[in-house]
């Protein structure tokens, strides 16, 4: 990631992505109201790549749909009591839904939000064993207040504007690697190799070391008919594969015999209306979680949950605006406490509906590829969402190996910025370097961050130059040390 501003990733051929500018905001406003409102033409957009932006990434992280329910409806709390998978539908579309659309409106970023994956699996299988489902989406409220807390005394934008250039660039890079591993993960293009195989290699080609299987093909094409696209300079490239794909997805699986497509198979549905259930919304309760489970154990939860959720958001929110060409001259983030405070009420939103802490995604640099550069993707990409409340049956057609090129191709128009981190500089390439190749081979942003963050402050420190590194980030890396150490934390604290 650049810091200087500009529309488009240095060198990238994004086919949607205005020629550079001076800086975010800078042309002429629009001429009708909404144009102003939203700076579309003052950020060198158009409505149509708005509106091409908010589908692709709707379409790239409708997933969450299918995934969430999967995910929380799967697993039992301390009673033995599961979610039903139909309001936990339900209640991941609504929050997704009216979080992406205050995001688009108060802080007029093309950044949706949804339920986390990770933390709704920390949820599932970490929090709810210990208490009931009720305490558990009530952590997550406490999680969110706590989040908010810090927005408001300015320290988690404090943080973001302590993180060195490079280190932003790096982490720029690092999610450009993760997206482009989560989707070839997605789309089965890699799979994890079963311990019980005995190798040192956890991952392989497919299902078994080799490409087999239609879906595995639709994948493949989509991926080359993506970057063709790109290399075309074809508008609405992105969706147009996604599209295209899908529906070459939905004539295979009528004509020949598929054994699986994942989460999602392409077929029309026999209805295409469903009645939402909003069942689980409101059911949460917020301090239920101390007696259940104890102070020592909720509190070592709830900084965990903090810390994955802080990180994050802020490589999500750093990497999609400096690929948009959002940041300022000083690589600022555009009204990045209003957007904090609203990432920290979405995981408020989230527990509250039970449908586990919502924050910003990453794919909605899907819709900056597409040419997204205002919040008013976002009106689309939530009234997707809202849609999706009625039409989840006929919105969720679109299998994973139809999405998952995009995330191949937005990952590489992010990666290209790897030319801008300074390599001969062993204080800058070595946590530059960590954080870049943590971030895929954990699965984890958060990872990646605290690992370059650590490494940072240490190579700083043995040169001798321990006064460069700004406090907070001294903090932050001894926080991450915590983090990192959590599991022999707890064992001293006998919590385990």
């Amino acid at each position: 990631m650049s810091d200087a501003p500009s529309n488009a990733t240095p060198g990238a051929p994004s086919p949607a992505t205005p020629a550079a500018s001076p800086g975010p905001d800078t042309r002429p406003d629009g001429g009708n109201a909404l144009d102003r409102f939203f700076r579309i033409t003052a950020r060198g957009s158009t409505f149509a790549r708005e509106i091409r932006g908010g589908f692709a990434t709707f379409f790239t992280m409708a997933y969450i749909l299918v995934l969430n329910p999967l995910i929380l409806g799967s697993a039992k709390d301390k009673f033995g009591e599961q979610l039903d998978p139909v309001q936990l539908t339900t209640a991941t579309a609504l929050v997704a839904a009216v979080m992406t659309v205050i995001m688009g409106v108060a802080g007029n970023l093309p950044l949706a939000l949804a339920a986390g994956l990770g933390l709704n699996a920390v949820v599932a299988f970490q929090v709810a064993p210990l208490m009931s489902w009720d305490d558990a989406m009530g952590l997550i409220v406490l999680e969110g207040l706590l989040i908010c807390v810090l927005v408001v005394t300015g320290l988690r934008e404090a943080v973001m504007h302590a993180i060195p250039r490079p280190l932003k660039q790096a982490i720029s890079v690092g999610i450009g690697l993760f997206i482009t591993l989560i989707g070839f993960v997605d789309a089965g293009f890699v799979t994890r190799i079963p311990d019980a195989a005995n190798t040192t290699v956890p991952v392989q080609l497919g299902g078994s070391g080799t490409l087999t299987g239609w879906p595995m093909l639709v994948f493949c094409l989509g991926v080359l008919l993506t970057i063709a696209l790109l290399a075309r300079k074809v508008k609405g490239a992105i969706l147009i594969s996604i599209v295209v794909m899908t529906l070459v997805a939905l004539v295979i699986n009528s004509l020949a015999e598929v054994r699986t497509w994942g989460l999602t198979t392409p077929e029309w549905p026999d209805q295409v209306v469903g009645s939402p259930d909003f069942g689980l919304i409101g059911d949460f309760s917020l301090f239920g979680a101390f007696g259940q489970a104890g102070v020592v154990t909720v509190v070592l939860l709830v900084f965990t949950l903090i810390l994955s959720d802080f990180f994050d958001t802020m490589g999500t929110v750093v990497g999609v605006s400096a690929e948009a060409g959002l940041l300022d001259e000083e690589g600022k983030v555009p009204n990045l406490g209003r957007v904090l405070l609203i990432d920290g009420a979405a995981a408020v939103a989230g527990g509250a509906s039970s449908a586990s802490s919502a924050t910003s995604y990453i794919e909605s640099a899907a819709g900056v590829g597409e040419g997204a550069r205002t919040g008013f993707a976002n009106l689309v990409t939530g009234g997707l969402f809202a849609l999706a409340l009625f039409l989840t049956p006929l919105l969720t057609i679109v299998p994973l190996q139809a999405a998952a090129p995009a995330l191949v191709a937005v990952g590489f128009l992010m990666m290209v910025q790897v030319k801008h981190i300074e390599w001969d500089r062993f204080e800058i390439a070595v946590p530059a370097f960590l954080t870049i190749a943590v971030m895929p081979f954990t699965y984890s942003i958060t990872n990646g961050i605290g690992a370059g963050f650590i490494a940072y402050v240490v190579i700083k420190t043995v040169l001798g130059r321990a006064k460069e590194v700004h406090w907070l980030l001294w903090g932050t890396s001894a926080l991450f040390l915590v983090y990192f150490a959590i599991d022999p934390i707890e064992q001293l604290l006998g919590v385990k």
